[in-house]
């Protein structure tokens, strides 16, 4: 019986839904576990850890389950779903707090017990529902399905960010992923009625016996295969967010065109997948040269380029994937050791490289891996020109080399003196032709892009971790920068500025950059014995280089919340010396910043400023209204609470609005716009206060014109079941690519 289309679109629906529902729930209980883990980036890299090892389960599962009769499989797998169901509306698992030092197991517990059974039996559904599918003879090709199952997973992706978190509370996205579940059980019962006698699984392994027996070589190739675009896609991730271009929501992009790739790549028609393969060449040489670069840029043009390579790189590998496919009795084996490959690719940059690498090496490595692994396009062999001899094989790849050597020195040239990118880009043109020359040998394709890396700015990064100036941990990419000719020492974040100490012995205990004299802080700490006398009790979430503890008095009580050992570690080893110098006495709690706070006795701090931001990424836990409550909670009646609100492409302004609003709250802002010249930066500070009065002795004291209305307030308090930040971004800033 040859399949109707109807029943080809029912199986294509099935697997578009489970997809659409598997990349749906991911940022879903991340969201939710933020509050009760903290924002460190741990939190996210184990989520996604354990999002890999679930889909490498169910792909286990689905393989195992294919060998038994097609009936056997619908009622275990429609069991198994039922029984799932049982552990919806989807939530966080009721877990004690994890002893110190077992987070690291504590995290992945947590997120498995809380999602597992459902997210492991969905995941089976593209390589089940294609082994279903093919199991009438009538069929045809299934891959072409799997191309179905990444669209519903770049949907899905897609629309966390633009619908589901905008528009829903968490409690509503859980409801409506249940009745998703459920629309998807319904879908595989009517699959299982489609393939009523169909083949069964002694049939299906009778042809994968006489299918001809898969090489460990070619096992292995597909585990390359599949693991360097996996790892390519994260270390991307983390190239243009620490390096480049430090925007919120930019995750997004990499891994929406990674599953984007694989619609093109499994494609029954070839022909999109064959021209943007060739074209992923030329953009190697071009934008692959910049994946050593570790210094911002204030145009949008590498971001863009970097996002294009990503998916042209990824279409070319999963593509020669496809090409390598096995018979279709194989079809869950193939996808099992796809799924392993991921792993792979996610275990090295996410938890392999921030332990071995000071920067994002994982990003050039896995670069230089792509081009080893490319498909050799024939377009770009010489050697098929009609009237060349052999014997000048050798001699024309010794010039490409030559040519790809002399373009790289001048471009060296060109960035270590500063001088015109037009002209470096006009030189590079050169270095893609020599580049495209050599690309059927990857050996020389090695040598070029290690030349070009280097020209391209890749010397600097590597002068800087032979100078030991960077520093790396599961927080972020540190760098320390002594800039003799301003007498300056700056602590650097990815793109961002976290602190900077003069090297002047006069102005060495000055506080800089964003905690100037007249910045928000500079004026309430400084006044702050004005308001409070001299014993005020004062706290400050986020460290950086210690600067707001130059402006502690005698007899004050500090307390500073960080959440990375290693931005405590330059305090410490006197790297900063503000700390040691300006606040000996005070104390210091390791830990996320709300969960440590939530732990305090009521009534502790006078004045608490929150300066807790990562590069520009927004900390949404540090800012909604149950974070409200627990600074509140730990203020004085008459304290203040200051935040720092500056950002490039977030406008915070009106998220505080409201949560004052709803707490009753008076506050005002503070836009500082200082003199560069001296070392300080432009800084934006609300704050707080419950009781007017102090704010209106803080405005006497540092006088009341250099304070604002904080303006008008966003429509939705921000909460931990609620919270968006799409409608504050700043697109005319992200767009221009203002720095």
């Amino acid at each position: 019986m040859t399949p109707s289309r109807p029943q080809r679109a029912l199986f294509v629906a099935t697997i578009l839904t489970g997809s659409f529902l598997l990349f749906l729930v991911q940022p879903m209980i991340a969201r939710m576990a933020l509050p009760r883990l903290g924002g460190a980036p741990n939190v996210w890299n184990s989520a996604m850890l354990v999002y890999q090892a679930l889909l490498l389960g169910g792909y286990y599962y689905a393989h195992k389950l294919g060998t038994l009769p097609l009936r056997r499989q619908a009622q275990i797998h429609l069991g198994l779903l039922a029984v799932a169901a049982l552990t919806l509306p989807v939530g966080l698992a009721s877990l004690p707090p994890p002893q110190p030092g077992l987070e690291a197991l504590w995290v992945p517990a947590l997120l498995g017990l809380s999602i597992g059974p459902v997210f492991l039996l969905v995941s089976a559904q593209a390589p089940l529902m294609q082994r279903w599918f093919a199991a009438d003879s009538g069929a045809g090709e299934p891959w072409a399905l799997y191309a179905a199952s990444n669209l519903g997973s770049f949907s899905g992706l897609i629309a966390y960010p633009l619908l589901a978190e905008p528009l829903l509370s968490l409690h509503a996205q859980s409801w409506a992923w249940s009745l998703g579940y459920g629309l998807l059980i319904g879908l595989v019962m009517l699959c299982a009625l489609a393939r009523r006698g169909a083949a069964a699984a002694p049939a299906i392994a009778a042809a994968s016996d006489a299918a001809p027996p898969i090489s460990r070589r070619r096992i292995l190739l597909w585990l390359a295969l599949a693991a360097v675009p996996s790892g390519l896609m994260l270390s991307t991730t983390t190239h243009l967010t620490t390096d480049l271009f430090a925007m919120p929501l930019l995750w997004v992009i990499p891994l929406g065109l990674y599953l984007l790739s694989f619609v093109f790549a499994f494609a029954e028609r070839r022909g999109a997948a064959r021209i943007l393969t060739l074209l992923a060449w030329p953009a190697l040489f071009t934008t692959g040269a910049l994946a050593m670069v570790s210094h911002g840029s204030s145009a949008l043009f590498p971001v863009i380029a970097a996002v294009i390579l990503l998916f042209l790189v990824c279409v070319a590998l999963h593509g020669r994937l496809y090409d390598l496919r096995p018979a279709t009795s194989q079809l869950t084996l193939f996808y099992l050791i796809m799924s392993a490959g991921g792993v792979l690719g996610g275990l090295f940059t996410a938890l392999i490289a921030p332990l071995a690498f000071d920067w994002a090496w994982e990003h050039p490595i896995l670069v230089l891996a792509a081009a080893l692994l490319m498909p050799a396009s024939e377009r770009f062999d010489w050697r098929r020109l009609p009237g060349l001899e052999p014997s000048s094989h050798h001699l024309l790849r010794l010039s490409a080399l030559v040519l790809a050597l002399f373009c790289s020195w001048q471009i060296f040239l060109v960035v270590r003196d500063g001088g015109d990118r037009g002209t470096a880009a006009l030189w590079m043109g050169g270095v893609v032709i020599a580049g495209l020359l050599v690309s059927q040998w990857r050996s020389l394709v090695l040598l070029v892009m290690l030349w070009a890396m280097f020209a391209q700015g890749g010397f600097l990064t590597m002068r800087e971790s032979l100078d030991g100036l960077r520093k790396r941990s599961y927080f972020g990419i540190y760098t320390v920068h002594d800039r003799p000719s301003e007498r300056l020492r700056t602590l650097v974040h990815g793109t961002t500025l976290h602190g900077m100490q003069s090297t002047e012995p006069a102005r060495r205990l000055m506080p800089l950059s964003y905690y100037g004299p007249t910045s928000g802080a500079g004026l309430a700490f400084a006044h702050a014995p004005d308001i409070y006398g001299p014993g005020a009790r004062l706290g400050v979430v986020g460290l950086g280089a210690g600067s707001l503890a130059c402006y502690h008095k005698a007899g004050e009580a500090w307390t500073f919340f960080e959440i990375d050992p290693l931005v405590l570690a330059y305090s410490q080893d006197r790297t900063f010396t503000f700390l040691k110098d300006c606040a000996p006495d005070a104390r210091v709690v390791l830990g996320d910043a709300r969960i440590e706070l939530a732990k305090v006795a009521p009534n502790t701090f006078d004045l608490l400023a929150v300066d807790a931001f990562s590069s520009d990424a927004i900390p949404m836990h540090l800012l909604t209204d149950e974070a409200m409550g627990v600074y509140e909670r730990a203020l004085s009646p008459r304290g203040l609470l200051l935040i720092h609100i500056s950002n490039r492409f977030i406008d915070l302004a009106p998220v505080l609005s409201a949560a004052a609003n709803k707490r009753g709250l008076q506050a005002i802002v503070r836009n500082d716009e200082p003199s560069a010249d001296a070392g300080y930066t432009s800084s934006t500070w609300v704050v707080l206060s419950r009781d007017p009065a102090a704010l209106a002795a803080l405005q006497k004291q540092s006088g009341s014109a250099t304070w604002q209305a904080l303006g008008r307030p966003a429509a939705r308090v921000w909460t931990d079941d609620h919270a968006s930040i799409l409608p504050f971004v700043q697109w005319h800033t992200v767009l221009g690519g203002h720095r």
